[in-house]
């Protein structure tokens, strides 16, 4: 009788927390439409252990090998990159732009450099990541490249059907700020897919989670898988010893 009281109020527990939602679909103001913004390269901040290239015609400490363009290395963890007879520059959280007129500046005594853009600088994101959790078959770190939305990132991470809450998933947007409240925005997938309701595809940013909540049936599942699987695995080993 014991045993079922404690069940009968697990589940009624379960039930008022996937209730809880923090999530308000006006939230969406504080997240970015597809079509409203443009993201380019010059905007991307260098972080280690990001890939630079660097590309520069003419000039020998820059040329690719091969059919390679450019020269490509990874930051260092300190920050710093280094070429031939250019030397270690600081690029950590400085963009594109701003290490081709360091470079520039570097090279400008030993060659001659024109035109308005000599120098390019290509970044290769290894530092910036969104996160999905939750009922997806594919959960994890995802690297943030700046175009992915609501639909393109839930869609690539499969929810797990019929064990995925389609309808009250969450993208969490955690403040810019140590102590910052999060926005979390509540979208509801199955419309998206279904009706094509795209109130909520949005941009992501860089450090948001989605999260992927379980349904009620399958919260009542797993939370009697964790409650009887130890007693189940117990009486076995019981009956194991009791077996002659």
């Amino acid at each position: 009788m014991n045993r079922a009281i404690f069940y009968f109020f697990s589940i009624l527990a379960i039930l008022t927390i996937a209730g809880c939602f923090n999530g308000n679909k006006d939230n969406v103001m504080a997240f970015t439409p597809p079509d409203k913004a443009n993201v380019t390269g010059e905007d991307y901040i260098f972080q280690p252990p990001d890939d630079v290239t660097v590309i520069a015609t003419g000039i020998p400490e820059l040329e690719g090998v091969g059919t390679s363009l450019g020269q490509t290395q990874p930051i260092r963890p300190d920050g710093v990159i280094s070429f031939q007879r250019v030397g270690e520059i600081q690029i950590a959280g400085k963009t594109p732009r701003q290490v081709a007129a360091m470079i520039a500046e570097r090279l400008s005594s030993l060659y001659k450099i024109t035109g308005d853009n000599p120098i390019e600088v290509r970044p290769v994101n290894k530092s910036k990541f969104y996160y999905m959790v939750g009922m997806v078959q594919q959960p994890g770190a995802k690297v943030f490249t700046g175009r992915e939305t609501t639909l393109s990132a839930i869609a690539k991470a499969v929810p797990n059907i019929p064990m995925a809450w389609e309808e009250v998933i969450q993208v969490i947007r955690p403040g810019a700020n140590y102590g910052d409240k999060s926005v979390i925005l509540e979208l509801d997938y199955k419309k998206m897919t279904e009706q094509g309701d795209m109130t909520c595809n949005v941009l992501l940013r860089e450090g948001d989670v989605i999260y992927v909540p379980p349904t009620l049936f399958a919260s009542i599942g797993m939370t009697f898988q964790e409650i009887l699987g130890p007693v189940l695995q117990g009486g076995s080993a019981v009956n194991m010893i009791a077996t002659p």
